[in-house]
């Protein structure tokens, strides 16, 4: 007696064949996909081909391609000669097109054609959400995260990258010069052998004269660094010492529910520059005339603080601790207290340093405050090297003055940790090590939406179940 599950005979000829639609249970996610693309205006978000040509053979609906790629990143399989070989294999595949099966380079080109009409089928799915009241708490956590690009780090030059690599060019060519001046010495040596250097030699010049039109390449380009295989994509930092090239990715999430509001691809390295535009783009999103958002202390900026409770949004951020005085030993500007009733600042000796004149500094209106006892109080040494201690005040610090002592009241950064990071930590771990597949900042932004897009249906699944977001989806 036999004790496993035994399959079917591959010869058995099947009377009544099954449908596709009896492979697919009504809870599976095709089936939101399907839904979902079926209910889209595809004229007005602007995608190309909805009204086919009266000559030429038939082409593909925008809806079959778009559903292959909105399942294709569904479930980690991004990549148009993929798509391809699934399409011809795949059951949900099969279901969801009608058994077509489009070639990659009709594939590719959709994607790479339609990229304003995709971000905006990912923007359609957060109005969705709105309109569903999954937004009712007006709080957003911005983060952004380092993405590869198709650009190796070698080829990708820098200034610090040029000087470092020039240096050890010249050094070799030193090398080789002083092995020949070794050889000539020597009564014997083989040809081979200073024929082998002196190729190297010249090997060694021609990298170097290449470098030298690379440095000039680089100096004359307006970031300071160019990249060879994607032009779009920038050296980065990262958490890792290595670094790599790729672009910023911005993304702010709502802390109930965790969904992806917004989102932006930038090859601007600084997080800092994002924060209003974020925060502005996650409260329109959002549908909210108020919105707390809360970020890391690398978005810190007086600029941008202000410029977002301008815009009705109240930004949270740690101001970072980078103060000259508190590194050399002395008291920072954090222990000056402000007195606002008397607009005066009190020093850790009890004096008070009065208010003096204001100036402009990088488009800034600063207070300046000092006190004249500077020179007789003990203190000194641990507060300045100067004659007397200097204090500015920006002009409007009373709004990061306020944010600050909110922010101690709260635990906002464990709740941005828990909320924003998870996202990027999905979506990178579903495109794998090499994370972008197409080049330049307009296709990584589709790429990016599409991929925000997949991650905001499978959360709506988890939330909701399959059944009823299908239901909500053709109610709205």
């Amino acid at each position: 007696m036999r004790r496993f599950v035994e399959g079917e005979d591959r010869n058995q000829q099947a009377l009544l064949p099954a449908s596709l639609e009896d492979y697919i249970d009504e809870e599976n996610s095709v089936r939101v996909v399907d839904a979902f693309i079926d209910e889209l205006n595809l004229i007005e978000l602007g995608f190309d081909g909805v009204k086919p040509k009266a000559t030429g053979r038939p082409a593909y609906h925008p809806s079959t391609l778009l559903k292959i790629y909105l399942y294709g990143y569904l479930n980690s399989i991004q990549s148009s000669r993929r798509l391809e070989r699934e399409a011809r294999r795949n059951v949900e595949l099969m279901w969801l097109t009608g058994r077509l099966a489009p070639d990659f380079k009709t594939i590719a080109d959709f994607r790479k054609d339609n990229g304003p009409a995709i971000q905006a089928v990912c923007a359609q799915f957060v109005d969705l959400c709105r309109e569903l009241g999954l937004f009712v708490r007006a709080i957003a956590a911005i983060d952004g995260a380092r993405f590869k690009a198709v650009n190796a780090r070698i080829k990708n030059f820098t200034k610090g990258k040029l000087k470092r690599r020039i240096d050890q060019v010249e050094a070799s060519i030193t090398h080789y010069l002083n092995a020949l001046d070794n050889a000539d010495r020597e009564e014997v040596v083989a040809e081979e052998k200073v024929a082998s250097m002196q190729e190297k030699l010249a090997g060694m010049k021609a990298k170097l004269a290449e470098l030298k039109l690379r440095e000039a390449e680089v100096l004359a380009s307006p970031h300071h660094q160019v990249s060879l295989t994607d032009p779009d994509s920038r050296s980065m930092a990262t958490s890792h010492d290595i670094g790599m090239v790729g672009y910023n990715v911005q993304s702010a999430v709502d802390t109930e529910h965790h969904l992806i509001v917004s989102h932006e691809v930038s090859n601007i390295v600084s997080d800092k520059a994002h924060l209003s535009r974020q925060a502005a783009k996650a409260k329109t999103a959002m549908g909210r005339d108020t919105l707390d958002v809360y970020a890391d202390r690398g978005y810190f900026s007086g600029v941008e603080i202000v410029a977002c409770k301008a815009n009705g949004v109240t930004a949270f951020a740690p101001k970072p601790l980078t103060s000259n005085s508190r590194a050399a030993g002395r008291y920072g500007k954090d222990e000056f207290t402000y007195i606002a009733s008397e607009n005066v600042y009190r020093c850790p000796a009890g004096e008070r340093l009065t208010y003096r004149f204001e100036n402009v500094e990088d488009g800034r209106t600063l207070h300046s405050y000092w006190t004249t006892k500077c020179e007789t109080c003990h203190l000194k040494p641990r507060c300045t090297t100067g004659n007397m201690r200097r204090v500015k005040r920006w002009e409007h610090e009373s709004v990061i003055d306020e944010m600050l002592d909110q922010l101690g009241k709260r635990d906002a950064m464990t709740i941005r940790r828990r909320t924003v990071e998870h996202p990027f930590g999905t979506i990178k771990a579903w495109m794998g090590a090499t994370h972008f597949l197409m080049k330049g900042l307009k296709n990584v932004q589709t790429e990016m939406s599409l991929s925000v897009l997949a991650y905001n249906i499978k959360r709506m699944i988890a939330i909701m179940g399959a059944k009823q977001l299908i239901a909500a989806i053709k109610a709205a």
